[in-house]
């Protein structure tokens, strides 16, 4: 059975400890598309007095027509779905005089509802602030649309100061995985991770009696298949042209990272490009990077990246091959993913790494990322600011002899003499990460650190 609560733990609690509040609570409920929200929510409220309901992209008064069938059904009044109600405001006004239990109601994909009515969130500040502040009501909003969620958590939404709690649902770290895929090596749960980030829909797409390489045909390679088509949606949902998002996207998937790279691989006017990639940076699909080591107030050395490895991937391999992919050329597209996947997945490990040194803390960092300059680069730069120490590390997505490993150690120290961070008062350490790498503990000994995915 696919479990879908896996690393679900946190969230669980949270809601349930709202609901044994015993007070009234309004909760907002967000996260991009796909990412578990209403099963974590149908999950939440089994065995528990309910009011669940999915909103449609349909006229308000039908939204609001359904909703009143639904709340009928629970009263197990018929007469109450009869009532003509004009508003969700009266609507909510005759349920809450009605209702005397604690009960969770639910309105799901509300953002549709907001759509259609733009008042809708004016109407719920009256109804929160006159029939539900000192109800039995745990009510929770729920929707995709990530803008717009937080638009309604903003200070100029008129549900600001309302909600009691907000909860962003994201996607699960790369070692669940292994829980999804159990016959799976790690070295496999990161493949996999790469292609479809942690997104439990999409993870489902795959199954451990397969290989990696027959799970990639039959999950992006066929035209039927969710994970081909899902990209396309996703982003027409989202954006109503969606050309230049896609060459913005397709440029940052093949390592154009930079605001002038991207301006000269996609020819997007640089005065408006900006506006598009704040967007995408809004549903959480790319982000700014910038050199670890930079003050925040002397940020110039900026570069963009996926948020999102299905994006990362789709963009990188599916968009520019999809003529090959309606030919139903299968076999000759996996070839090209395979032979360049290492290569791809170097980045991504450079990220499940980052993760891991936050758990096993070689020094005690306060941050950790990429640091870059000119033509030189370090894969990850980890400070403590209290006590002046720095740690570099080098990534690699391959089995390394103990010959290269030295070699990557002694080039980056080299470079760590271009880091300008306390060049006159720090403490250094020197790591490489690697899938497997030969003689560690010699190299332990004598100072680095030295990990491989044995230790993981």
């Amino acid at each position: 059975m696919f479990q879908q609560f896996i690393n679900r733990t946190k969230e669980l609690k949270i809601l349930k400890d709202r609901y044994n509040s015993k007070k009234p609570e309004f909760l907002i409920v967000y996260g991009r598309r796909r990412v578990g929200k209403t099963e974590l929510i149908t999950h939440f409220i089994k065995n528990k007095p309910n009011i669940y309901f999915l909103a449609e992209e349909k006229r308000d008064l039908d939204n609001l027509k359904d909703f009143q069938i639904i709340i009928g059904k629970y009263l197990n009044d018929p007469e109450f779905e009869k009532i003509k109600f004009n508003d969700w405001t009266e609507l909510f006004k005759s349920f809450s005089k009605k209702n005397k239990k604690r009960c969770v109601v639910v309105i799901d994909e509300f953002p549709y509802i907001v759509k259609r009515n733009s008042s809708v969130p004016s109407k719920f500040q009256k109804i929160w602030d006159i029939y539900l502040k000192n109800s039995n009501i745990v009510l929770i909003i729920v929707g995709s649309s990530v803008s717009m969620m937080e638009k309604l958590l903003g200070a100029e939404s008129p549900l600001h100061g309302r909600r009691t709690g907000q909860l962003e649902i994201k996607p699960m770290s790369m070692p669940e995985l292994k829980k999804f895929l159990p016959k799976y090596t790690l070295e496999d749960c990161i493949k996999i991770y790469g292609c479809v980030d942690g997104i439990p829909l999409y993870i489902k797409q795959f199954t451990d009696k397969k290989s990696f390489n027959e799970n990639i045909k039959t999950a992006f390679l066929q035209r039927d298949s969710v994970l081909y088509t899902e990209a396309e949606i996703l982003l027409k949902q989202e954006f109503r042209d969606t050309a230049n998002y896609f060459s913005i996207l397709k440029a940052i998937s093949f390592g154009n990272t930079k605001h002038n790279e991207i301006v000269n691989y996609t020819d997007i006017d640089k005065s408006i490009i900006s506006k598009y990639l704040q967007n995408l940076e809004k549903i959480r699909i790319i982000k700014k990077e910038y050199v670890i080591t930079d003050r925040k107030e002397k940020r110039t050395n900026l570069k963009y990246g996926f948020t999102d490895n299905y994006f990362r991937f789709w963009f990188r391999f599916i968009y520019p091959n999809k003529t090959f992919i309606e030919k139903s050329e299968i076999n000759e597209i996996a070839r090209i993913i395979m032979r360049n996947y290492n290569t791809y997945l170097g980045f991504i490990f450079e990220e499940v790494v980052m993760d891991i040194l936050w758990k096993i803390r070689p020094i005690q960092f306060t941050k950790i990322g990429r640091w870059w300059h000119k033509d030189k680069e370090i894969d990850l730069v980890a400070l403590d600011e209290d006590k002046k120490e720095i740690g570099f590390f080098e990534v690699k997505w391959k089995d390394l002899k103990e010959k290269e490993a030295r070699k990557i150690l002694r080039e980056l120290k080299e470079k760590s003499e271009f880091v300008d961070w306390n060049l006159d008062n720090r403490k250094e350490f020197f790591g490489v990460i690697a899938k497997k790498i030969e003689n560690k503990n010699k190299l332990r000994k004598e100072g680095f650190f030295v990990y491989d995915l044995r230790d993981f």
